[in-house]
C-alpha cells in the first residue's frame, strides 16, 4: 500500500497515526489477511454509536428517546455509512483478497461501511474517544440532521430494538453462530437471542450486518406470532 496514499488519507481523516499498524488493520478486509478488521469494526461500531447518540442529544433537544432512535439508525446505517466512506475514498485503499477484488469487493456498500467503522475503532485505540468523536463529528458535518429524518422507514434492528425498549427489556444480543464458503463469498449465520423472553432465532446473509437483520425480522415475526404486536 502506498505510503502517500495512506498520508493523505489521514489528512482527510485529520487524524496522523501513532501506531499505523492501527490504520494498515482498519482497511483490511478477512479475505486478504488473518489481521483483519472484523475486531476493529466491532468496537468502532460502539463508539460511533455513543458519538452520534451524543451529537443528536445536542441538536435535537426537544426529540423524544424514540425518535432519537429512529434518527440515530438512519445515520448509523449501512447505506450512510457507505456514503461517507465514498467521500473519504478509502476503496483504492482496501486489502482485499484476489477473489473479493475480483468480484467488486470495493465498491460493496457493506465492505465500505464496515472499513469506516473500522477506522473509528483504530483511531479510539489510537488516540482515546475524544479523538474518535471528534472524527465522527466531522463525518457528519456535511450531513442535514433534523427531526424529519424518524419519518424514515425503520429496519427489523431498529423496529426490535424499539419494541424490547418499549417493553423495558435488555436490547438482543447478536452471535455469529458459523460463516458458510469461500473468504470472498461468505455468507453468515447470525442468531438473534432476547434473553427476556427465552426466544433465539437466526438469519443468513452475505455480510455480518445483513445477518444481523435478517435474524431480527426472523424474531419480529415470532413476536407477531406470539399475539403481541412489535410497534
Amino acid at each position: 500500500m502506498a505510503e502517500g496514499a495512506l498520508v493523505a488519507l489521514q489528512a482527510r481523516l485529520r487524524h496522523t497515526f501513532a501506531d499505523a499498524r492501527l490504520l494498515q488493520r482498519a482497511l483490511t478486509h478477512r479475505s486478504f489477511s488473518a489481521d483483519h478488521n472484523e475486531r476493529l469494526e466491532f468496537l468502532g461500531d460502539s463508539v460511533l454509536s455513543l458519538a452520534v447518540s451524543h451529537l443528536l442529544y445536542e441538536r435535537l433537544a426537544d426529540l423524544p428517546e424514540g425518535d432519537l432512535s429512529r434518527v440515530r439508525a438512519n445515520l448509523v446505517k449501512q447505506d450512510t455509512l457507505h456514503q461517507l466512506a465514498v467521500k473519504l475514498a478509502i476503496s483504492p485503499l482496501l486489502r482485499l483478497g484476489e477473489g473479493e477484488a475480483r468480484s467488486g469487493g470495493p465498491s460493496r456498500p457493506s465492505i465500505l461501511a464496515d472499513a469506516l467503522e473500522a477506522l473509528i475503532g483504530a483511531v479510539y485505540l489510537d488516540a482515546g474517544y475524544g479523538a474518535a468523536q471528534a472524527l465522527v463529528r466531522r463525518l457528519y458535518e456535511a450531513v442535514e440532521i433534523t427531526p424529519r429524518m424518524d419519518a424514515a422507514a425503520k429496519d427489523p434492528k431498529t423496529e426490535l430494538q424499539e419494541w424490547l425498549q418499549g417493553h423495558k427489556m435488555k436490547l438482543p444480543v447478536y452471535r455469529v453462530s458459523g460463516t458458510l464458503g469461500a473468504a470472498h463469498k461468505q455468507t453468515f449465520d447470525v442468531e438473534c437471542e432476547v434473553p427476556e423472553l427465552g426466544l433465539t432465532e437466526r438469519g443468513i446473509g452475505g455480510s455480518r450486518r445483513a445477518g444481523e437483520q435478517a435474524a431480527a425480522a426472523a424474531m419480529l415475526i415470532r413476536l407477531k406470532a406470539r399475539g403481541t404486536k412489535a410497534t
